[in-house]
């Protein structure tokens, strides 16, 4: 059953100050919406409970990639268009710009938020993956003022967050600390865009050569659509880092992989092919920082 636009109430603040106000006000009433990608699905099938929209498309305070020394700040409410085309995370945080391209056709990529994806909290987004392994923290806000969270603990189940009904999230911070690092993302999918991911992963490593091997520094691998939430695989990354890069490392890594996440059967894919796809692309990604390291 469809939604009938005359039951919902609609708010579009023109601050950042005045949309906490109104949040803050019956947070569990008003549905923050940015670029709607979404919760327009969910509107034109009838199924939003609650029924009163928080427009923060037009704040400005939440469109702005900023640089600074240490870190890199991304509001919220900037697109996959905006993280694609700008300069430093095409430099700096290529597997972002790289997700950012899957996401939907160009029209999805205009609109849809790196907050929205967020605050989604879809298993299988292909951003989030990206935000793990950057080491990204979340700055959220409310009239309560600001707290910044790591992202990683942002997602504490499945459509579960720790995020108040009062807040909302304003900021996405990357330590830019990833020069010289080798990277990698994939998606696994019926197409390569406008298709839900059946598994997709982001990883980043780099290594160090000594007189006879390569060295595994800092490995650092997150999945999507293999558990509740975004994950890190952080046993897999206890037997790589600081460890030689050799056929027997390898092989450990990947059994650990597959071990560490929870994949369903649904419609999409089966777990034991979620699990046989991410055996495989933790063993290509390392193929790949080994093959590339030698280039070098």
């Amino acid at each position: 059953m469809r939604s009938n636009p005359a039951e919902f109430e609609w708010a579009a603040p023109a601050t950042l100050e005045e949309a906490v106000k109104v949040l803050a006000g019956d947070p569990d009433a008003w549905l923050p919406i940015a670029g709607g990608t979404d919760l327009m699905v969910q509107f034109a099938a009838g199924t939003l409970e609650r029924r009163r929209f928080l427009n923060i498309w037009n704040l400005g305070e939440l469109r702005r990639i900023d640089g600074f020394p240490g870190e890199l700040q991304v509001g919220a409410g900037s697109t996959y268009t905006d993280l694609r085309e700008n300069d430093i995370i095409t430099r700096e945080f290529p597997l972002l710009g790289r997700t950012a391209s899957w996401t939907g056709g160009i029209a999805n990529q205009n609109r849809g938020t790196l907050g929205g994806n967020v605050a989604n909290a879809s298993p299988a987004a292909d951003s989030l993956p990206a935000l793990m392994v950057y080491g990204a923290d979340l700055i959220l806000t409310s009239t309560r003022g600001d707290r910044r969270v790591r992202y990683e603990d942002f997602h504490t189940g499945y459509k579960r967050m720790n995020l108040a009904p009062d807040e909302l999230i304003r900021t996405i911070c990357l330590p830019r600390r990833f020069s010289g690092y080798i990277s990698y993302a994939r998606k696994i999918g019926t197409r390569k865009a406008q298709a839900i991911a059946k598994v997709c992963i982001a990883a980043v490593g780099r290594l160090a050569k000594d007189s006879t091997q390569l060295m595994l520094e800092d490995v650092r691998i997150a999945v999507g659509s293999v558990a509740p939430v975004p994950l890190r695989l952080r046993n897999a990354e206890q037997l790589l880092n600081r460890r030689p890069l050799d056929e027997a490392r390898v092989e450990l890594a990947c059994k650990a992989a597959a071990a560490e996440i929870q994949p369903i059967s649904d419609l999409r894919s089966t777990a034991k092919y979620r699990a046989q796809i991410v055996n495989n692309l933790v063993r290509e990604f390392l193929d790949t920082l080994a093959a590339r390291e030698r280039e070098r």
